[in-house]
């Protein structure tokens, strides 16, 4: 029997780059997350008796929106529900479940690379049938609807049990609980050449931060690979990651880094975040950012199975560093520079113009799913190091001496209030006509502007997507507020050098870029518009 529950509007339900994002106890208001999966579920076409995968990283209040979401779904005559046993799937493995199952779209429950427990972040992002996240005209019809809502649907059901394979009926409808692991694994066997991984025998350490891909990592590194009990660390999905941030950055993973620096450092060493998307990258004694590694497995793709053919084109968020540009233009192939949010690069993939994609915030993916995947990279890396029997570091010198090098650096300025971020992102926009020509040191300004992107694929437009001001020679700073946080507004300032082969190419990161950070101040009045006189992260 099918149950309407009325309900009335909240007016903060607006999408971002990744779907709903805010605290766990906000999801935990009378109706709140019930308005927006029904909004989700009323802006979705053609559900009836189609398949919903749903899933999530484990995080706190992932069971319990889980079990509503199953009950809605029926309610809302949707075919079958398939969901992760325990409630877990990772993003790239929920969007390859979509993509095999032939589902209409899934449920992701994640608040991505944010902290999780009971008073911090939860989320809820729909993807569509690409397996990617919908796109700006979905999200805004599920906007439009969260604004107008007056009931949610629902059926009178127990709870099932998430710990057991099998299909049980909910309101008359098939829920199948699955292994998350096993197909996403196999998909891996496909792309990578697991045999020559294990006869490198190579040394690792894996950070899973107590995050989605522990479970994954296990089954593939150890079980598979032959990686050393152990090798995966903090390898259980906890409901709060354990206390820790689970982002996969220097300042959030400085153990791994600590332990990649010392003297019996392993071979190699790698992290994921929250919901399994994004990756750290760090060889013995090296650190490679993620704007470099995008570039790196670019160049060394071919040596991998299921890249043998190469690749049809390479793309970037405009954020991230102009490296993997040089790389498609070596390699004879397109480079797009798009905005921020993998929607984009899932345009490229689905119209067969792109192969790699990549975002300076730690995520790289490719045509397999229409997510980013972090896991990926890490087979990815593995696999160029088993072939070429060479460290990290030998492949970064390598490359940077023939590519040159793009020095690159991430300020975030975090929980800047909302006005005075956008009050310094106007001043930015306003000068924008004056600034090409003027000189900040040694800089000299070549061009300024305002990024907007025409999508190749369907002649969208996207403005407003962050202050790019170029300098002479091929450096560059960029301004943005990101759209992942869940309280006040994060200014992310992007700092990058360029160096040509044969340039300075082994220098420390920060002496590289200190006139490069005291132009992108005078540009934008950082201190004088926030107060802050240092970023709360550098990355």
């Amino acid at each position: 029997m099918i149950r309407t529950v009325a309900t009335t509007p909240y007016t903060d339900q607006k999408p971002g780059t990744s779907g709903l994002r805010k605290k766990a106890t906000v999801f935990q208001q009378p109706n709140y997350a019930e308005n927006f999966v029904q909004a989700v579920f009323d802006v979705v076409e053609d559900k009836a008796g189609a398949t919903l995968v749903i899933g999530g990283d484990g995080r706190f209040l992932n069971r319990e929106v889980i079990q509503v979401a199953i009950r809605m779904a029926a309610a809302n005559g949707f075919g079958r529900v398939v969901v992760g046993r325990g409630g877990i799937l990772s993003t790239p493995a929920a969007s390859h479940m979509i993509r095999k199952r032939g589902a209409i779209g899934g449920l992701i429950l994640s608040a991505s690379h944010n902290p999780g427990g009971p008073t911090e972040d939860f989320g809820i992002k729909y993807n569509i049938a690409n397996g990617g996240p919908a796109p700006e005209k979905v999200t805004n019809g599920i906007l439009a609807r969260t604004l107008d809502i007056d009931r949610w649907l629902t059926v009178d059901a127990d709870d099932i049990d998430l710990d057991a394979d099998g299909v049980v009926e909910v309101g008359g409808m098939p829920v199948e609980v699955v292994d998350p692991v096993g197909d996403y694994a196999a998909l891996m066997e496909t792309l990578f050449d697991f045999d020559a991984i294990r006869a490198a025998r190579l040394t690792m350490a894996f950070d899973a931060m107590s995050a989605v891909t522990g479970p994954y990592a296990t089954e593939i590194l150890e079980g598979r690979l032959g990686f050393a009990k152990g090798t995966v660390r903090n390898g259980t999905p906890l409901p709060d990651f354990g206390g820790h941030h689970p982002d996969p950055n220097l300042v959030h993973a400085h153990e791994l880094y600590e332990t990649m620096m010392a003297a019996d450092a392993p071979d190699f060493g790698a992290a994921s975040d929250g919901d399994g998307d994004r990756n750290l990258i760090i060889g013995r004694h090296r650190f490679v950012t993620p704007s470099d590694s995008l570039a790196m497995l670019a160049a060394n793709a071919h040596l991998a199975k299921g890249y043998t053919g190469g690749l049809k084109g390479i793309a970037r968020s405009m954020p991230t560093s102009a490296a993997a540009d040089r790389v498609a233009e070596a390699l004879g192939i397109p480079a797009f520079e798009t905005p921020t949010g993998w929607k984009f690069f899932g345009n490229l993939l689905d119209a067969g113009m792109a192969t790699i994609c990549g975002e300076e915030s730690a995520g790289t993916g490719s045509d397999h799913v229409r997510e980013k995947d972090g896991l990926w990279a890490v087979l990815l890396w593995l696999n160029i190091l088993a072939v070429r029997g060479e460290s990290v570091d030998a492949i970064a010198r390598d490359h940077w001496a023939k590519y040159g090098r793009n020095y690159y650096a991430r300020h975030d300025y975090e929980g800047v209030e909302s006005d005075k971020a956008d009050a310094l992102m106007a001043a930015l926009r306003g000068s924008l006509a004056t600034l090409p020509g003027t000189r900040f040191g040694d800089l000299v300004v070549e061009a300024a502007d305002d990024f907007a992107y025409t999508d190749p694929t369907d002649g969208s437009v996207s403005r407003n997507q962050g202050v790019r001001v170029l300098f002479e020679g091929g450096s560059r700073v960029v301004f943005r507020l990101s759209g992942t946080g869940t309280s006040g507004a994060t200014l992310r300032v992007y700092l990058e050098r360029y160096e040509p082969a044969g340039g300075d190419l082994d220098r420390e990161t920060g002496d590289m870029l200190a006139d490069i950070v005291a132009a992108a101040d005078a540009i934008a009045g950082i201190v004088e518009h926030t107060g802050r006189t240092a970023p709360d992260v550098v990355t």
